[in-house]
């Protein structure tokens, strides 16, 4: 079943290499190197390692029949990869096993791969910016920018492409603009954007609409102690057509969102911060802070685990198309390693994947699983 649908929706991939120079098919280079980034590859020899230490199985299923390749012509294939063919097989794939539901909770955000710079040049670094289902923990699509400003450019191409109807897409400060609200809308989502003092007059009109709520008696708290410090946060809804006049730019506009967090750490002075919200959803309290809240998972449970768990930090793969194609693959193994139900962390089910094909398997079973046939 697989195999099939690896096929299926990465055989469009175009293979720029001299056909009459070729040895390893593209798709028997890809395979291979998907399966050693599932089982914690970090680099090219190793995915060489995997596939010499599993060649029978590979064998058996069709691949590698000429044998193994060095790892100089994997880095090669692999690079030379054009990342937007590539990226549109993987969402194509991601839309195939992941329907977007009612009021499902999108975050896009940003994140550097610190090693991806050309050496001797570090303002080469890339940035790519990530689509995150946050219930289901599912990276639903990415794109690069050369930079972090550059996001506001890079979030609308990323709208274009994904399914987004019936979701509700939430963006930090960097995203808050009239035209990625228009293409949300358009595309028949919600924004929820998190506002900071940097929008200026966005900022103090929301600011201004909750000064009376700001001056009544704090209720509703609910307090956390976790780490010796003790949390509360308690958040507020306005509708935001008793102020059409002042929003009147900002499209669909339905809710002025605010949220208060108390913060008690041992030894410093108690913080009280306010944070503003604006969505074209009609949302409750209840609603907006879950949807802040799980806002939180693209950094807890994605950037974070490429991080410590996938160590993407430290990669120091550069040439070419490296760094995205390999951030890109990062982010299909980790779909699929989490899609596989047995219990244990990612970098347990990456051992099993390492030492057992018969897991191997297993995951790859559950990423391709929810394929519509």
């Amino acid at each position: 079943m697989y195999l099939e649908t690896f096929t299926t929706f990465f055989s469009e991939l175009t293979d720029t290499r001299q056909s009459a120079k070729i040895t390893y098919p593209l798709e028997d280079i890809l395979f291979v190197t998907l399966c050693g980034v599932i089982a914690g590859a970090e680099g090219w020899s190793e995915i060489r390692d995997y596939a010499d230490g599993h060649l029978d199985w590979f064998q058996q299923h069709g691949y590698l029949n000429g044998g193994v390749p060095v790892d100089d012509t994997i880095a090669r294939t692999i690079s030379r990869i054009d990342p937007e063919q590539f990226r549109l097989c993987f969402i194509k794939w991601m839309q195939a096993v992941h329907e977007i539901t009612q009021g499902q909770l999108i975050a896009i955000d940003g994140k550097t791969l610190r090693g991806s710079y050309q050496r001797g040049n570090r303002q080469s670094t890339i940035h790519m910016v990530n689509a995150f289902a946050c219930k289901n923990k599912l990276v639903l699509g990415q794109v690069k920018t050369s930079e972090k400003s550059n996001e506001i450019t890079a979030i609308p191409e990323l709208i274009k492409l994904l399914d987004i109807e019936g979701a509700l897409v939430s963006i930090d400060a960097m995203g808050c603009q009239v035209n990625i609200a228009e293409h949300i809308v358009e595309q028949g989502g919600d924004y929820l954007f998190t506002l900071k003092s940097n929008q200026g007059n966005l900022h103090k009109a929301v600011e201004t609409a909750f000064s009376e709520t700001r001056k009544a008696p704090l209720g509703g708290l609910s307090f956390e102690q976790q780490h010796g410090r003790i949390e509360a946060r308690v958040y507020h809804v306005l509708s935001a057509k008793q102020f059409t006049e002042k929003f009147s730019q900002w499209p669909q506009l339905q809710t002025l969102g605010m949220s208060m967090s108390f913060r008690q750490q041992k030894g410093k002075a108690p913080e009280l911060m306010y944070r503003y919200h604006i969505s074209s959803a009609e949302l409750t309290e209840q609603q907006l802070a879950e949807a802040v809240r799980d806002h939180w998972a693209v950094e807890n449970s994605l950037h974070w685990v490429l991080d410590v768990c996938m160590r993407e930090d430290v990669c120091q793969i550069y040439q070419d198309h490296g760094a995205e194609n390999w951030a890109m693959l990062r982010q299909v193994a980790l779909n699929m390693l989490r899609s596989e139900p047995s219990k244990g962390s990612i970098p347990a089910k990456q051992k099993r994947a390492w030492m057992k094909t018969a897991y191997l398997e297993a995951v790859l079973n559950a990423g391709f699983s929810g394929v519509a046939n």
